[in-house]
């Protein structure tokens, strides 16, 4: 290799690495910070092309995007002392990245701020309220006032909160067990009263059925009595016309049937040949 060459190439990687140095590519979706000596110099910087002080200055690249930070379930109380386990999540951005490196730094310390600001809004405005309208009528209203506040806290960090949503509230576990059991004892004593009442009615009905089938049975049986004495008046009044009729076949006919009352199986009566009982029997 030709000794002036050598010079020469070490001239183009240095110009190279120099060059490589001092331009810096800044994404649509950021925004960026030129540090020197760990201070920020100049304004922020767009997204495009840029260039730098080699070696001397560095980059810090924040997201311009919306941001989601999902906090940790924590415990709220309402204005009627009911307590929430509230899982939230809130939206936010970065407006100020100047601001927001010389206060927070980092990602990491701007969802610690995040978290301690929006816990306590949350902590504020829902203790304003009962819970049966945390749960459901107020809910919106809330969330926007909690937003706007946090907004309001948070813009000397250089940040804004767009949005902060209730993904789920939930009773404590030990509130849970004693709602649950007061719920579970309110059942029971409806059960029981349920019990008690359709027992009460089915004492009613079955009283009342029996009174209803004592009078049918007591009318039935006057009926029978009737109906048995107009056959046997009916009966005798037929006997008596037979009897003036044919007074002999009735008196025949009541003799069968008093030889059918006496002489029955094993039956054994000693007369004379001569007694009036005899008579058809000759």
């Amino acid at each position: 290799m030709n000794k002036k060459a050598v010079p020469a190439l070490l001239i183009a990687l240095i110009v190279i690495v120099v060059a490589v140095q001092s331009l810096y590519t800044v994404h649509q979706t950021e925004k960026a910070i030129v540090l020197q000596l760990g201070e920020p110099v100049g304004d922020v910087m767009e997204p495009g092309l840029h260039v730098k002080m080699p070696f001397i200055q560095n980059i810090i690249y924040l997201d311009a995007r919306i941001l989601e930070y999902d906090a940790k379930p924590a415990e709220v109380l309402t204005s009627d002392k009911k307590a929430l386990l509230l899982d939230n999540y809130a939206r936010w951005r970065i407006t100020d990245p100047l601001q927001f490196y010389r206060t927070v730094r980092t990602i990491r310390g701007a969802q610690a701020r995040l978290d301690d600001i929006v816990y306590s809004q949350m902590r504020v405005f829902l203790g304003r309220y009962p819970l049966s309208e945390v749960i459901s009528s107020k809910r919106s209203v809330i969330m926007e006032e909690v937003t706007k506040r946090s907004s309001e806290l948070l813009k000397d960090y250089g940040m804004e909160v767009v949005d902060v949503r209730i993904k789920r509230a939930d009773l404590p576990p030990e509130n849970q067990r004693a709602i649950f059991g007061r719920m579970r004892a309110e059942r029971e004593r409806q059960a029981k009263q349920y019990r008690s009442e359709g027992q009460e009615e089915s004492t009613k009905i079955r009283s009342l059925a029996d009174r209803e089938r004592a009078v049918l049975l007591a009318e039935a049986r006057r009926n029978a009595e009737v109906i048995k004495g107009q056959g046997e008046a009916e009966a005798t009044k037929i006997y008596a016309e037979a009897l003036k009729l044919s007074p002999e076949f009735y008196e025949f006919k009541r003799s069968l049937e008093a030889y059918e009352r006496s002489l029955k199986t094993k039956t054994r009566i000693i007369m004379s040949r001569e007694d009036a009982f005899l008579k058809y029997f000759k």
